[in-house]
């Protein structure tokens, strides 16, 4: 299949390129760069022809990207996604995430490309009734970035039944980990997630890694979350976009949560990440921040369902494993 990949220089989307490309199909990739690496893509070792340095409401480029190439379906990971920043600058967040994706959709609207798996969040659920979350929850977020997300799987559900388009939207839950073979991992500035922020104390990076809430209703005090290694969350793109082209004219409408279902306390992370590295984490006690529920676990048993996906990697330790094999051998990230 010929698929566009939109924020395929990023961490998740240039995971999906590698099993993409190595599950057969051609692959090209559109990124604007703003937070995506040029030498990430130079590792997938795409052709240079393949990628396309450019924004998605630059709709005349899209089209002509989508139409030259034959693509067949879309892989829409560009978006910005720090929850802080989509606060202070929400302005930022609905022109890149919401005015951004009805562009690329109006593109492949003028061009006939009708599939197209969406990445969403579990950020859209909010703070949960009950846990694990379940993909009936009712949709509250809190925050720009979550209502962004949602406001997208709204569009696609309307494109869906107004002009037959068949979507997956796939609510990760806390993506992690880096590819098996250390070829790609993750680099953010600034960096937000939590693994990665443990790792830079044990490379000497950062001189500890503070644990926001210590008192939370849960079994050691910290937050849980649900930890879902990125190649699962790739092997999840490929499952959908092939589900997705077995649609009749009616299509499909797919909306489900990728997660592994088990939850990591923040001090089992960081006892995870003191295993693999071999040494000790310094660690503060801080404030609970506002906003952070004790517990974020999805119900993956949608995905299995509806895609036959789940989660191959679901112990902690392995997932911090590759993650660390991707750091320790990058301790700049990908230095671009």
């Amino acid at each position: 299949m010929k698929i566009l990949v939109t924020g395929g220089a990023g961490y998740v989307g240039s995971h999906a390129v590698k099993r993409l490309v190595a599950g057969g199909h051609d692959v090209w990739v559109i990124d604007n760069l703003v937070y995506g690496h040029r030498a990430c893509v130079e590792a997938l070792g795409l052709p240079a022809e393949r990628f396309i340095e450019g924004d998605l409401t630059e709709r005349p480029l899209v089209e002509k990207l989508l139409k030259e190439n034959g693509i067949e379906a879309v892989m829409h990971f560009a978006a910005y996604a720090f929850v802080n920043e989509s606060v202070t600058d929400p302005a930022k967040y609905y022109q890149n995430n919401v005015v951004g994706t009805l562009s690329l959709l109006e593109a492949m609207r003028a061009v006939g490309v009708k599939n197209v798996v969406f990445s969403s969040t579990c950020a859209t659920y909010g703070v949960p009734e009950r846990v694990p979350i379940p993909e009936d929850h009712p949709q509250a977020p809190i925050n720009p970035y979550g209502f962004t997300k949602l406001v997208i799987e709204h569009a696609l559900q309307d494109y869906h039944h107004a002009y037959g388009f068949s979507y997956a939207a796939l609510r990760y839950f806390n993506a992690s980990g880096a590819a098996e073979d250390g070829t790609i991992g993750e680099d953010h500035t600034p960096e937000t997630h939590l693994i990665p922020l443990i790792l830079q104390v044990a490379l000497g990076q950062r001189e500890h890694i503070t644990i926001f809430g210590t008192d939370y209703p849960t079994p050691d005090g910290s937050c849980i979350r649900d930890y879902i290694h990125v190649d699962d969350l790739a092997d999840a793109h490929l499952a959908a976009i092939e589900k997705l082209a077995t649609a009749g004219d009616e299509g499909l409408a797919i909306r489900c949560n990728l997660g592994t279902g088990v939850g990591s306390s923040v001090r089992e992370v960081i006892a995870a990440c003191e295993k693999v590295t071999g040494g000790p984490i310094k660690t503060l006690e801080g404030q609970r921040r506002e906003g952070d529920p004790p517990e974020l676990v999805g119900d993956p048993s949608g995905a299995e369902r509806m895609l036959g996906w789940r989660a191959q990697r679901t112990d902690i330790a392995e997932t911090v494993g590759s993650a660390w094999k991707w750091h320790s051998a990058h301790p700049d990230g990908y230095g671009d």
